[in-house]
């Protein structure tokens, strides 16, 4: 089973289901997730405390996320079902009292100093245990990420690696519009971090790079990704950042994936 393309038929019917959307994000980072559960993660068990941590910043992105843990076991189909449902707790955005969640998200930069933290407390703790962090283009905008960045560089968290998500989209518009970030690889080298650049749908990519971190310093990957990878109609439109599907939409959208 291939975890990616799973990851995108749950993101669609479950987005159905509930008439929600954040669609595009999170077929933006499927092969991202896919990857790093299926082949990366050490966290066959969510409680041993030597675990891996992955903190899915871009928390509106979280149908990948609870893709990935449904497919690992640790979310029932009862509770992905019950995707933004009244009394669910399986909402728009991360929460950390379910198995596999590590913390909180959806306020932009949050998640990031979070795994900064839990990066240093494994270094403390002698653990081998490593730190992935998710983010998108829009987190870049706010001053937590850097300031993050800076503690990262400084305590050589080679433990800790972050995933930029740049699919070159944010909510209202394509990012060089609302704040361009240029160069993002050669800011992060300027930082102090040890940058590559892959294709975020390429799984030999992903998979290379996630499973070498390197030595002394930490990890930042600049993916490049394609918002809506997997429909060709929700591909790089920033309408499908909110929008819902209709029946003949989430037909279309289904066959394609299933083809």
């Amino acid at each position: 089973m291939n975890f990616s393309d799973e990851i995108r038929k749950i993101i669609i019917k479950s987005s159905k289901l509930a008439g929600v959307g954040h669609i595009g994000s999170s077929l933006s980072i499927a092969d991202l997730v896919g990857v790093l559960y299926q082949d990366v993660l050490r966290i066959d068990d969510p409680k041993n405390h030597e675990r891996d941590r992955f903190i899915l910043s871009k928390g509106h992105a979280v149908l990948a996320l609870y893709a990935a843990l449904f497919l690992k076991g640790f979310l029932t189909e009862k509770q992905i079902a019950s995707y933004c449902q009244d009394g669910s707790g399986i909402a728009v955005h991360p929460k950390h009292f379910f198995l596999g969640i590590e913390f909180t998200t959806g306020s932009l930069g949050q998640g990031v100093t979070f795994a900064t933290g839990s990066a240093l407390a494994a270094k403390i703790q002698k653990s081998s245990r490593k730190i992935f962090c998710l983010i998108s283009d829009a987190e870049l905008n706010e001053g937590s990420f850097w300031e993050a960045i800076l503690f990262a560089a400084h305590h050589k968290l080679d433990n800790f690696c972050i995933m930029l998500d740049l699919n070159g989209q944010q909510a209202l518009g394509y990012t060089e519009n609302v704040i361009n970030i240029s160069d993002i690889t050669k800011k992060m080298q300027n930082f102090g971090f040890a940058t590559h650049e892959i294709d975020g749908h390429n799984h030999d990519e992903i998979r290379k790079v996630l499973k070498n971190l390197s030595a002394n310093k930490p990890t930042f990957v600049v993916a490049r990704t394609i918002s809506g990878k997997g429909v060709s109609f929700m591909e790089r439109s920033i309408p499908w950042h909110y929008k819902s599907m209709n029946e003949q939409e989430y037909q279309q959208a289904l066959q394609e994936l299933n083809a």
